[in-house]
């Protein structure tokens, strides 16, 4: 290496070593100068709260704050109780109470978003004695709003706890859109800000102070970012948020002439309603206080029957509907209900105006509307309900009560539990004798091997109960599912319970169901049974079943399930008429009504009832009724009566039935048919593999509109393939239709309100004064329903129901009776 080459490495090296040290001295000389501006500005903050301690007048306060204000770049110094944040030197000029900069003005560009801030000691400590910080905060995001753990949280055993400052002495900061925190006159107008709201027409609305955000400034924050004040409240776990952006229309609208005329008539529909509607003179929780909020304690004797006297009531059958009268002397009908004539003029009248194309228009117009007002809604509040939801300790979907409010018995078990259960049985009981067919008595592993079929055989694709492709719009093939290896004697040995064990496998194969809900704790289902009108002693049959066997749960009551068979029952002879069927169904409920001794265990099991429904393939096309319809006794042809004539013979004698039970202190069966009003239950599974693809399912559009709409099962034995069919039918419906964990649990809350269980347990399941309107009926406790999801739909149908009435409509404070 030459020496030319030698000297300029040399050069370099004490140029490098020369800059180095210039940098050096000039970043100390910087670092002093801002150690020195960051006590300046300490001394005046102490000033400023001596000066606030002192009773002077607010002149002198504010003459006195404005000391403290140093302009730069267009915008006041925050003072907040944080260590400065050196952006403040960017443009001040000049010295801080007569102390000038000894170097001139340092111009700074300003220190990056995201940068810690740089701290300083208070006066009076010594420099070399640095406190690692303690209990900071990390900063949140939309996609994470609760501080959680990190490596700046206080140690245990530190000695940081000794610094702290008590957050009550603490100015409050609020983040700017820049990520500044702000205070002083800043502070003060972000607070003006957030105690308005924005309605849907820009309009600011204040808001109660009570209900402002709240939030906690700490000392040595990271990155001056202050924690989400909604997430604050969650963690100190305070009452939910119930400020959100509500929705307004204004002007108020005015209807034309032609829509005045269309709500006019919407209104006599909805008097008419009225007139039908069964309710209890005096309501369940007007009966029943619950004053212990405490888990009801279960029945330990469900099935104890204590005699009863009989009553002087006394009822007959005319024209297909039972009448009551105080005893067999008197004349005078103790419970009239509309007779089938006036039914069905009401009926034909709705049709028409079902028809009418200015009221189709209307209602299209609206039902939009209410679409697209939720869409908003869950636009500007879907955050909120979520963090509401994170506020209520304890609950989730998973813990919160739901029904299986549509679900029939025979096929209320999955598919491998069926399996699991037949192969147990051929093990354990192969000598039972089960059946008796052509003349001879079959045990159990005789039948199987008259099938040619052993336990080891046996698979679930065997089993061949799942629904699949060959049933859609094939209500004759899905029936057909019901029968184990598409065997009918299957299905009678292990899926009925009039058969020559009298239904014992189906009585254990059901406890075991009653297990596995009782396990789940917060399922809750109303399973359907048959009855089938050939004979009157089908009612005193089934309740044996039930009591003998000691078929009871918490979890579980029962709805009886009328198939729409009479012209099946006609062509084998079993009946005459449709009246037939009318008196096996309802002449054996009113006499256990009357004297309950004449059917005890019947007496016992109507107190798990709860509803009757209609059930048939309603996709079959029908003619409509007139309105002088024949009588049942003079329904003598082979066609099957349509819907509304079973309707309403159901309907009506059923009427007066809950009146005569309810004057006698006994529960009443409410009318749930398949197209009920009380509330809709939709299989969305079922539906798919019978009639209607899934994805053109109407059940979200019914949800965003806000009718009482809940999930069911219907079938799981031919539909679902785990253990928790309910949960499967919430998981692929919130799959498919992106519902919410705020959706999901209205859903189920919905599905509480709809079934037949007791006012002492849906008070305990979601909340003790569910019967009342809006918000004050909703316990996120117990519901994980937020206050701002019922409110908002509280407040869309009163809207409907005024815009109904032309602004004069009158509603109760409680839901229906």
């Amino acid at each position: 290496m030459d020496g030319y080459t030698v000297h300029l490495a040399m050069a370099a090296l004490v140029g490098a070593s020369l800059v180095a040290v210039s940098a050096y001295y000039m970043h100390r000389k910087t670092l002093t100068q801002l150690l020195e501006f960051a006590k300046t500005v300490e001394r005046e903050r102490e000033r400023e709260r001596d000066y606030n301690t002192d009773g002077d007048s607010p002149q002198h306060l504010k003459k006195r704050r404005s000391h403290g204000r140093r302009k730069g770049n267009g915008y006041y110094r925050r003072c907040s109780a944080s260590l400065p944040d050196v952006t403040v030197i960017s443009g001040g000029g000049g010295g801080v109470d007569g102390v000038e900069k000894r170097n001139g003005p340092l111009h700074v560009d300003g220190i990056p978003p995201g940068l810690p801030r740089l701290h300083t000691l208070p006066e009076g400590k010594a420099a070399g004695h640095v406190k690692r910080a303690g209990n900071l905060i990390r900063p949140t995001s939309p996609k994470s709003p609760v501080p959680s753990a990190s490596a700046f949280e206080s140690v245990e055993g530190s000695d940081e706890e000794d610094n702290m400052t008590d957050t009550s002495k603490l100015d409050t900061t609020y983040l700017n859109t820049n990520g500044n925190a702000v205070s002083g006159p800043e502070c003060k107008g972000l607070f003006e800000n957030l105690s308005k709201q924005v309605n849907a027409n820009g309009e600011q609305i204040p808001m109660p102070a009570s209900s402002m955000i709240r939030s906690h400034s700490v000392s040595g924050d990271l990155h001056g970012v202050q924690p989400d004040p909604i997430a604050a409240d969650i963690l100190r776990k305070e009452p939910e948020q119930e400020t959100f952006a509500r929705l307004k229309i204004s002007p108020t609208e005015v209807p034309s002439p032609d829509e005045v005329e269309s709500y006019i008539v919407l209104q006599e529909c909805l008097e008419m309603r009225k007139r039908y509607v069964f309710k209890e003179a005096i309501a369940p929780w007007e009966k029943e206080v619950i004053s212990d909020p405490s888990t009801p304690k279960p029945n330990p004797e469900p099935f104890f029957y204590a005699p009863e006297g009989k009553s002087d009531h006394y009822f007959e059958m005319k024209d297909g509907v039972i009448h009551v009268f105080a005893n067999k002397d008197s004349k005078e009908e103790l419970f009239p209900v509309a007779d089938a004539t006036t039914f069905f003029t009401d009926l034909h009248h709705i049709l028409r105006v079902i028809a009418a194309g200015n009221i189709r228009t209307l209602c299209h117009h609206r039902l939009n509307l209410l679409e697209q007002k939720f869409n908003l809604h869950l636009m500007l509040n879907a955050d909120r309900e979520f963090l509401a939801q994170k506020s209520a300790p304890h609950r989730d979907f998973y813990n919160v009560r739901k029904v299986d409010t549509h679900v029939h018995h025979s096929a209320c078990m999955n598919q491998k539990h069926l399996l699991r259960f037949i192969k147990s049985k051929l093990r354990k009981e192969p000598d039972e004798v089960v059946i008796f067919r052509d003349g001879t008595y079959l045990t159990l592993k005789e039948v199987f091997e008259s099938l040619d079929l052993t336990g080891y055989d046996l698979n679930v694709d065997l089993l061949d109960v799942h629904a699949d492709k060959s049933t859609f719009h094939r209500f004759d093939k899905f029936n057909l599912k019901y029968n184990p290896c598409g065997q009918s004697r299957l299905r009678e040995i292990f899926l009925k319970q009039d058969n020559l064990i009298q239904g014992r496998f189906l009585a254990e194969l059901t406890k075991q169901v009653f297990s596995d809900l009782s396990a789940s704790k917060y399922q809750m289902a109303e399973y359907r049974i048959s009855i089938y009108g050939r004979k009157q002693s089908e009612w005193d049959q089934l309740a044996s079943w039930i009591v003998n066997n000691e078929l009871y749960s918490e979890n579980v009551v029962w709805l009886i399930q009328l198939p729409r068979l009479y012209n099946v029952y006609k062509e084998m002879g079993i009946v005459t008429s449709f009246q037939n069927i009318l008196d096996n169904i309802f002449i054996p409920l009113f006499e256990v009504t009357v004297d309950p001794d004449s059917h005890p265990q019947l007496h016992v099991f109507l107190k798990q009832v709860v509803g009757l429904d209609l059930v048939d393939d309603e996709s079959k096309p029908e003619r409509r009724p007139t309105k002088h319809m024949p009588t049942p006794a003079q329904w003598t042809n082979v066609f099957n009566p349509a819907f509304s004539y079973y309707a309403y013979y159901c309907y009506a004698n059923l009427y007066t039935l809950n009146k005569l039970r309810e004057s006698k202190g006994m529960t009443t069966i409410k009318f749930r048919p398949h197209s009920g009003e009380i509330g809709l239950a939709l299989s969305p599974l079922s539906n798919n593999s019978l009639f209607l693809d899934y994805h053109r399912n109407p059940f979200p559009m019914f949800f965003l509109r806000g009718l009482n709409v809940s999930l069911s099962t219907d079938d799981p034995l031919q539909i679902h393939l785990t253990k928790e069919p309910l949960v499967e039918e919430y998981s692929i419906a919130a799959s498919v239709w992106k519902l919410s964990s705020c959706d999901l649990c209205e859903i189920a809350r919905n599905s509480v309100y709809q079934s037949g269980f007791s006012h002492a347990l849906k008070s305990h399941w979601i909340g003790k004064e569910y019967y009342k309107r809006g918000p004050e009926g909703n316990d996120i406790r117990k519901t994980n329903v937020p206050h701002i999801r019922v409110e908002f739909r509280e407040t869309i149908w009163r809207e409907e129901m005024q815009q109904v009435y032309l602004g004069k409509a009158i509603i109760p404070e409680e839901v229906d009776k």
